[in-house]
């Protein structure tokens, strides 16, 4: 990585225990290159700066390791990646991951199979589409051992997004960006409906910043029943609830 802020960015990484080679370094660079030249042409991020995109947006990305063992050969599923975050960032961190990334925009989608391919990454495949669609394919459905998203949105219309696609065992992991407890209390009916518990909630701030940030970790212990997710736009107007 030929920047000299960059060692800011190997401080933050290391301080979550990830070391990362040359090579993966690279990737980095030539990811960031790429975000800020689409960015031009297609909305990806309004977070543009060297520094910030490392830590809001990389390094945020990469703390799924606070609640995941990523060394092993898992698939991961990322809902509303965007321009990859966190799940294409993780597979660069740890190229053993199978990995998916699904966006309804299809820029975004050619955004990402072109990050894919110029970075020459194996194991992992962007998909255009919507969550409540895919979840009812047999390829798709309660297939993924681990299902993430940064996406906007409350925690029951992200659980019937998210928990449909993760097997039994599994677990969704809900990066948030701030206190959930209101959240919470709204989402544990719509979580125990589609199969899940919360098993934790890990707080914590980003590396050398005050940048808050708390990940619910939600694990898969029924089947989700066949009717859910509901058609598509409904977990987003009307989320489940009692």
């Amino acid at each position: 990585m030929k920047n000299d802020n960059a060692e800011q960015f190997l401080r933050d990484v290391s301080s979550l225990g990830i070391v990362l080679n040359d090579l993966q370094l690279d990737q980095f660079a030539k990811y960031y290159e790429l975000l800020i030249q689409w960015n031009e042409k297609v909305n990806l991020t309004a977070i543009t700066e060297y520094n910030d995109v490392m830590k809001k947006h990389f390094v945020d990305s990469l703390s799924l390791v606070k609640v995941c063992n990523l060394k092993e050969d898992l698939s991961l599923l990322d809902v509303g990646t965007g321009a990859g975050f966190p799940g294409l960032v993780l597979k660069i961190a740890f190229p053993d991951l199978q990995v998916v990334l699904m966006d309804a925009l299809n820029k975004r989608v050619h955004f990402l199979r072109e990050v894919i391919g110029k970075l020459d990454l194996r194991g992992v495949e962007a998909v255009h589409g919507r969550a409540e669609d895919f979840a009812r394919q047999e390829g798709f459905r309660e297939k993924f051992d681990i299902c993430v998203s940064r996406a906007v949105a409350n925690l029951s219309t992200l659980s019937e997004y998210c928990i449909p696609f993760v097997k039994l065992g599994g677990c969704f992991v809900s990066y948030k960006s701030e206190k959930t407890l209101e959240e919470m209390e709204e989402g544990e009916y719509a979580i125990s409906l589609l199969g899940g518990v919360v098993e934790h909630q890990t707080e914590f701030y980003l590396p050398d910043s005050d940048i808050y940030r708390n990940l619910v970790t939600i694990r898969k212990q029924k089947n989700t029943p066949e009717k859910y997710p509901r058609k598509a736009g409904l977990p987003l107007k009307k989320p489940l609830s009692k």
